[in-house]
């Protein structure tokens, strides 16, 4: 009856290895950790917002909207918790994505807005922040590329046969990736042009001469 009990598990170990569920609890620990330092990284460019607005405030406080817009969207950026449990919703993750879209967008037009400040921009603690957040932003991309990459890999596999049963026997859901639109949103950044020539007023006719 032991034998009969250990013959029956290396089976079961066997057929499941087969179908692939090793592979998925491999590949889910692997969209986790991607997911992880997505946050990580997320959440470092979040922690500086406060010091680079009040920086940025102790020489152009009249730019108000352009603080507040920053201030607003790192507000709304820190009410949106996403964990990996919840990568199976995609309505969280477009939620997820506007927020830290908003905070990207808020971001470039306040270092477009520190371009007019030339005693702004020569003050070391802003140019400290400033190398920082640029320095997260790339990390940020490494990051999501990672993620994306991870949950390509995971969901390809979930959906192939005969992959695909084990996924609906243990409730292995194909997860939600950054869209094409997000994307576009992230890596474009506003036009500012403060170097534009002041409109010319209208000159008025020539009077014929007498």
């Amino acid at each position: 009856m032991h034998l009969q009990r250990i013959a029956l598990l290396l089976i079961a170990a066997f057929v499941l290895s087969g179908c692939g569920y090793n592979a998925f609890q491999s590949k889910d620990e692997a969209v986790k950790a991607a997911w992880s330092e997505v946050i990580n990284q997320y959440q470092r460019r979040a922690d500086l917002v406060p010091n680079l607005v009040n920086t940025v405030k102790g020489y152009a406080e009249h730019e108000q909207s352009t603080l507040e817009a920053v201030t607003n969207a790192r507000a709304s950026v820190g009410k949106i918790t996403l964990n990996a449990d919840d990568l199976t919703d995609e309505n969280k993750m477009k939620a997820f994505q506007q927020a830290q879209g908003e905070l990207s967008s808020a971001l470039s037009r306040l270092m477009a807005v520190s371009e007019n400040y030339p005693n702004l921009k020569a003050d070391g603690l802003f140019q400290n922040l400033q190398a920082q957040l640029e320095g997260t932003e790339n990390r940020i991309a490494v990051a999501r590329n990672r993620y994306i990459t991870a949950i390509q890999d995971y969901n390809t596999f979930a959906r192939s046969f005969p992959q695909n049963l084990t996924a609906m026997m243990f409730g292995y859901k194909a997860k939600a990736n950054f869209t094409v639109d997000n994307e576009k949103a992230i890596s474009t950044a506003p036009t500012v042009d403060f170097n534009k020539p002041a409109a010319q007023p209208a000159q008025p006719p020539a009077q014929p001469a007498h």
